[in-house]
């Protein structure tokens, strides 16, 4: 047995020898061979339809309407298994869904895989379908987005690949600011899938999976500090080239970077620059960042000449190249418009006469900075403008950020042929609003509160200096609108509802830009300003919109000729005035009885641009469109430019089809539909103000003023603003100012939200909810004041053994016509702010804080309430708020627009033949402020004092004399009547038109009338 048993194993151990070669190469082949494909989705039910922090599939949107439908679907062609995910969306902002793996498991390793792929059913719709993946972070809701798209362009099901290298960082949103940049893959969190906009659609995806085997070339990448190397004639550029790799490992193989300047380029080699060439080599085991350099010397050549490139082809082994050529650009130089001690005129006049119609139509051209990525098109199509519409800002949202985003744009400029800088342009519109960490001031509704002309230009002038700071010479502000229904939703936007209001707050113009000729705004803390929107948007009929859900926001405002120019152009005069230095058309349509016309969108009216705005105001600066606006002109997207552009409209913001617009400019323009001389003068608009910012000699971001954002001296402007705006509408026996021994109990929905107290236009378009951005509530700043304060948002806490209590409700944050009451929203308080109100006023003396943009309606609950605040929207400083609250500063705020009783009233403003309000425009009682004694007979000896007054041009004199007689009335007035409103408004209109005399004698009207 034993001999047997031997021979045997030494049988096997033969036979294993044999096979040893085999099972190696076998084993060598399957380390070869891809990786099995691992399903992240099969849609079979294995990961539920839920949200954070569980694991699931869920959907979002930008309202109400814009989340897909999603279903798990039995389909007998699924490519896999039996089910796939099914939906329809039918998206009017955005959209889409989401895999997010648990919140509480660990992240998943991706590293090993080439990319990612799934089955689509193709609509062949010729749609783009954003693929975005989720990487590192805590969660998949605070990772990092990196992003890619394709076009569905074909019928039935199809497998898409997308490998890892295809997706590019997110610039435009980031959830948690960024984290390292790097799509690192070993902390993956989950996918999202964004669908197309504009149209219903349906869908059907499948089997989502990892494929193939990463290599090094996927890993690690070859970068250049810049694209674009701007150098003056005869020094040397220098392109630094680095090597990274995902994790920052070192390399596993050698990379190396061939170069050569290529005679592609503008210059001339041996003439302008000496070539070069060679080779760099990264050896395997180099550190990841570690950089080389390459060096082009220029060459002295003409005395003036137009900006040359020489592109610095680079082709590069075993990592990933860079996505484009870097080019060194040798600066203009010597040419007339680049002499600063020329006056701007002709600066303007020798440029325009080198410029190609392309050149031309690019400086007319305005791009989202979103839509333009890194900046390729800038130099590709000229491009004269970005912008960052609302909520779009760099990652992360800092200071810092925004500059070197800024500067990276205008580095693009450097690579055109005269170099002409971008302007930058932001809705800085209460406070340099986009950015977090900056002064939010309050909306303009509070700041026509203050009635404070000298306040609303240190606002603008604060608003000015954080903006520049960040590198943006341009603000689309201030919207001169003059508010006529509160059912608008950007009533909030404006100064008031009577002209003469607008008009005196318009000193914010001068905030922003400096003097009114101009030159101030080359300084580093003066912007452009834009009056907007052009005009009569604040006249819009309820009911006239046809911008989607909106109600009244961009609809028809029908006027006389006499209307239009008493109520909505006079702000514009003054403007013009002024010096405003951009002008932006309405979005809505003017419909002015008699002309024959019918509605027409503004952007379309050339008879008000052309005519009125340029040559009957005179206005000498240019008018930039609104967001898209020229879309809205009947007709194809050709008649929208040649009908815009001929109507007097310079630059149209094109923030996604910026190329649609260029291309169809050029084209109009050579077939004759569109002027030289129109297209000559839209950009000698535009680079005279180029010029006169000082762009040409300093394009990038001055930062000398970022230490000052949101600093101490800039809030306190804010607060003092907070404090002037608010309005006391109501105050039975003296309850406010509140005594810091009293014991205080809080409610409310607003009473600590930085985000509803600071509205739309902060931080994100819409606005938002929550601590958005620092600050302090107005919750925060009554406990400064208040050592015995108990807070309750819902008033659920006992209400016994309180003093007084304050209720701070209101209104919830919105933009344009989202807020339009109809349009999911109405001008009532929720039922939970009427409960707390109720509640708190039933229990013990209460005080009601209304933070909103517009009039909320109040109606029988009044009577319950013995102090009634319309605070607006006061921004980040809720000091201000506690200011007057305990009488640290007294109450002198007044209603820029009327106070409803109701709806039904709507729309109700000062000077109506029927007026009728809860309170009227101009009231607000005031605090520590004595009420001059004497009723009738003080009032008859104010009125004479102020026709002396108003004759000799004393106008200081003129307004206390009215605003004493104002208090005498308010103080008689117990009961709110027509035949007291109504002679007090119009006293405040008066009193900002100059007439002293005639608003006292209102005011006795209404006070033997009281």
């Amino acid at each position: 047995m034993r001999s047997v048993r031997r021979t045997a194993l030494l049988a096997s151990a033969t036979l294993l020898a044999a096979l040893l070669p085999l099972v190696s190469a076998q084993a060598q082949a399957a380390d070869d061979a891809p990786p099995v494909p691992v399903p992240v989705d099969r849609f079979e039910g294995e990961v539920p339809f839920a949200s954070q922090p569980a694991e699931g599939i869920f959907t979002w949107g930008s309202d109400n309407d814009d989340p897909p439908t999603l279903a798990l679907a039995t389909r007998d062609d699924a490519p896999e298994g039996a089910k796939v995910l099914a939906g329809t969306y039918d998206i009017s902002g955005y959209g889409g869904f989401t895999h997010d793996y648990a919140a509480a498991g660990p992240a998943h390793d991706w590293s090993a895989h080439k990319g990612i792929r799934f089955w689509w059913e193709g609509q062949n719709n010729g749609k783009k379908v954003a693929f975005e993946l989720k990487d590192g972070g805590a969660n998949g809701e605070a990772s990092e987005l990196w992003t890619t798209s394709f076009t569905d362009d074909w019928t039935g099901w199809k497998q898409v690949e997308i490998p890892f290298t295809d997706f590019a960082y997110r610039t435009d949103y980031q959830p948690v600011g960024g984290i390292d940049h790097v799509l690192g893959l070993t902390e993956m969190w989950g996918y999202a899938v964004t669908l197309p906009v504009g149209a219903p659609g349906q869908f059907a995806m499948d089997g989502v999976e990892l494929y193939g085997r990463a290599d090094q070339s996927l890993r690690a990448n070859v970068t250049t500090d810049a694209a674009v190397y701007p150098v003056a004639q005869g020094r040397t550029a220098t392109v630094e080239v680095t090597v990274a790799t995902t994790g920052s490992a070192p390399l596993d193989e050698p990379v190396t970077v061939a170069y050569e300047t290529s005679a592609t380029g503008t210059a001339d080699p041996g003439k302008d620059y000496t070539p070069v060439s060679g080779t760099l080599t990264f050896p395997a085991g180099t550190a990841s960042g570690t950089t080389q350099a390459v060096r082009i010397r220029t060459l002295d050549g003409k005395a003036a000449e137009n900006a040359e490139t020489v592109p610095l082809k680079l082709t590069v082994t075993g990592a990933k190249a860079p996505a484009e050529t870097p080019q060194v650009v040798i600066d203009a130089h010597g040419l007339p418009y680049l002499n600063s001690k020329l006056p701007v005129k002709r600066r303007v006049a020798d440029l325009l006469s080198r410029m190609s119609l392309a050149e031309k139509a690019g400086q007319m051209t305005q791009a989202e900075r979103g839509a333009v990525g890194t900046g390729g098109d800038i130099a590709a199509y000229d491009l004269g403008s970005l912008l960052s519409g609302g909520g779009s800002t760099p990652t992360p949202n800092t200071a810092e950020a925004w500059a070197k985003m800024i500067d990276s744009f205008q580095l693009r400029a450097q690579a055109t042929r005269f170099q002409i800088p971008l302007i930058y342009g932001v809705d800085a519109v209460h406070g340099h609003n986009n950015l977090v960490g900056a002064t939010v001031m309050p909306h303009n509704i509070g700041i026509g509160a203050t009635r404070d002309p000298q306040l609303a230009e240190r606002t603008g002038a604060v608003t000015a200096a954080e903006v520049r700071a960040t590198g943006v010479p341009w603000d689309f502000a201030p919207c001169l609108c003059v508010t006529r229904d509160e059912r608008w939703g950007r009533s909030y936007e404006s100064f008031g509802e009577d002209p003469a209001l607008v008009e005196s707050m318009e000193t914010v113009i001068q905030g922003l830009q400096g003097a009114r000729d101009g030159r101030d705004l080359k300084d580093d803390d003066k912007v452009l300003a834009t009056a907007k929107h052009f005009v009569g948007d604040g006249g819009t009929a309820y009911g006239s919109s046809t911008t989607g859900t909106y109600t009244i926001d961009q609809g028809v405002t029908t006027v006389t000729r006499q209307q239009l120019d008493a109520v909505h152009l006079a702000p514009y005069k003054s403007a013009v005035d002024r010096g405003v230095g951009t002008v932006m058309p309405s979005y809505s349509s003017l419909d002015i009885v008699g002309d024959g016309l019918g509605p027409v969108k503004m952007h379309a009216r050339g008879d008000m641009i052309n005519g009125v705005l340029k040559k009957k105001l005179g206005f000498d600066g240019f008018v930039i469109s609104d967001w898209d606006g020229i879309d809205q002109i009947p007709g194809d997207y050709a008649s929208d430019v040649r009908t815009s552009v001929n109507a007097g409209v310079d630059m149209v913001m094109a923030p996604y089809a910026y190329k649609d617009f260029h291309t169809a400019l050029v084209a109009e323009v050579r077939a004759g539909r569109v002027s030289e001389k129109r297209v000559d003068d839209a950009v000698s608009r535009i680079l005279a103000q180029k010029f006169r910012l000082g762009l040409f000699e300093k394009p990038y971001a001055d930062t000398s003023g970022a230490p000052a954002i949101g600093s101490a001296r800039h809030r306190a402007v804010a607060r003092e603003a907070a404090a002037e705006s608010q309005v006391l509408l109501k105050n039975s026996a003296g309850l406010l100012p509140l005594k810091k021994s009293q014991k205080v109990y809080v409610a409310g929905s607003n009473a600590d939200d930085i985000g509803n107290q600071s509205g739309g236009w902060t931080v994100t378009w819409q606005g938002s909810s929550g601590a958005i951005t620092p600050g302090t509530t107005i919750l925060e700043a009554m406990r400064k004041n208040s050592p015995a304060l108990t807070y309750s948002k819902d008033a659920s806490a006992p209400t016994t053994g309180y003093d007084v209590g304050v209720v701070v409700v209101g209104e919830t944050p919105y933009a344009e016509g989202v807020g339009d009451v109809g349009n999911g929203n109405d001008l009532a308080l929720s039922a939970a702010d009427q409960a707390a109100v109720d509640k708190v006023c039933a229990a013990m003396k209460c005080a009601v804080l209304i933070v909103s943009g517009r009039p909320q309606l109040i109606g029988d609950r009044l009577g319950g309430i013995d102090a009634l605040v319309a605070s607006w929207l006061p921004g980040t400083e809720g000091d201000g708020v506690a200011d007057v609250l305990y009488g640290r500063r007294a109450f002198t705020g007044q209603l820029p627009v009327t106070w409803p009783k109701s709806e039904a009233q709507l729309p109700i403003n000062v000077g109506d033949p029927a007026y009728d309000p809860q309170f009227p425009y101009g009231w607000g009682l005031t605090t520590l402020t004595k009420v001059p004694d004497g009723g009738a007979k003080t009032l008859q000896a104010l009125g004479l004092a102020a026709k002396a007054a108003e004759r000799a041009g004393a106008d200081g004199t003129g307004r206390a004399l009215v605003e004493k007689a104002r208090l005498i009335v308010q103080e008689k007035t117990l009961n709110m009547t027509a035949a007291v409103a109504a002679p007090f408004a119009d006293a405040d209109h008066l009193l900002l038109t100059g007439h002293y005399a005639e608003a006292v004698a209102k005011l006795t009207v209404a006070y033997r009338a009281a």
